[in-house]
């Protein structure tokens, strides 16, 4: 059994937490186990709401399918949310526009099975600091294609532009990842509250150096609002050998 910790915080500046968490440590449906983060884009509540929606879906899909395929599980949940925040986004003018990022993942004995959608992180931690998920951003897609120094990325205003998201399009893109898992590691899922505020180096120091998941998320978010907490930040760790090493 793997164990999780998970906090979420409104930062400094925003006044309504549009992020939104789930995870369940022990069986769901097919998957031994499943975490996810969703950063909601809207105004008004839409952002919120899209956040939960995606959240809520994916933990329902996942309970409702006997697949037996970690990837086909968490595409089917996903396209599932993204179908409900679209409808909802058509049918009610109040929610026009919203959506929301989602990065998900599950652990199947020693592999980390990952599904992005946006610019919500999924790390894995051990010595090193290792992003698997690529950023769905417009700055981002710029350094990838040699037109932005990493560097320049950082502070770039165009930061905060993503190009995918759940709930904006009837079809979705999903990024899909398959990582070998080793003793020491440690997963880690966050928003861009976070990231935009706290530097990789800065993570994996915590991380490393924290006495337990629950005070290294702790200080995670205390950091993140320290250096300005300029949106809502939410975390998400997961020791995926925990049941091994305490038995």
């Amino acid at each position: 059994m793997v164990k999780i910790a998970a906090k979420t915080d409104i930062g400094r500046k925003r006044s309504m937490n549009q992020d939104s968490l789930y995870y369940c440590e022990t069986p769901i449906g097919s998957l031994s186990n499943v975490f996810a983060v969703a950063d909601g884009m809207g105004g008004h509540s839409a952002g919120d709401y899209a956040s939960a929606c995606t959240v809520k879906t994916i933990e329902r899909e996942i309970m409702m399918n006997d697949d037996r395929e970690p990837v086909r599980i968490l595409k089917n949940a996903i396209e599932t949310a993204n179908e409900e925040v679209y409808t909802k986004a058509l049918s009610d003018m109040s929610y026009s526009g919203m959506g929301t990022t989602v990065v998900c993942g599950t652990v199947e004995k020693d592999v980390l099975y990952v599904a992005n959608v946006g610019d919500s992180r999924l790390y894995l931690i051990n010595r090193h600091i290792n992003q698997i998920t690529k950023d769905h951003s417009l700055v981002e897609e710029m350094v990838r294609a040699g037109e932005l120094r990493e560097e320049e990325a950082k502070n770039h205003p165009d930061k905060n532009i993503i190009t995918r998201a759940i709930g904006v399009a009837p079809r979705i893109d999903i990024d899909f990842f398959e990582v070998d898992l080793r003793r020491g590691d440690r997963i880690l899922l966050c928003s861009d509250g976070l990231t935009n505020m706290v530097d990789d180096d800065e993570i994996l120091k915590l991380v490393r150096e924290s006495e337990s998941m629950e005070r290294c998320i702790d200080e995670l978010v205390r950091s993140a609002n320290r250096n300005g907490g300029k949106d809502n930040i939410t975390v998400v760790m997961v020791d995926p050998f925990f049941n091994e090493v305490n038995r």
